[in-house]
């Protein structure tokens, strides 16, 4: 499988989990299931982002687990923003 593809599937699914995961956390967002899961994927690519251009890491020993921190961390950002807009 082509690495970018492989990437792509990666952040789509890491970004509906931490969509679910925010949910939780923040409460449930007002699309629901669906914006939970939108929230997930605008918050793996802002949490992706945001620690990698501050270059935090969490140290956990595992990049899988890495990664689900960092995207269920930016979608509750993403999910805080929106209810203050």
């Amino acid at each position: 499988m082509d690495p970018q593809i492989r990437r792509l599937l990666t952040l789509v699914i890491f970004g509906i989990i931490a969509g679910l995961l925010a949910g939780v956390i923040v409460g449930p967002p007002r699309g629901g299931l669906v914006g939970s899961m939108i929230a997930g994927l605008l918050g793996a690519v802002v949490g992706g982002y945001l620690f990698q251009s501050l270059g935090l890491k969490f140290g956990v020993g595992n990049a899988i687990v890495d990664s689900l921190i960092q995207a269920t961390i930016g979608a509750v950002i993403v999910l805080v923003v929106a209810r203050l807009l």
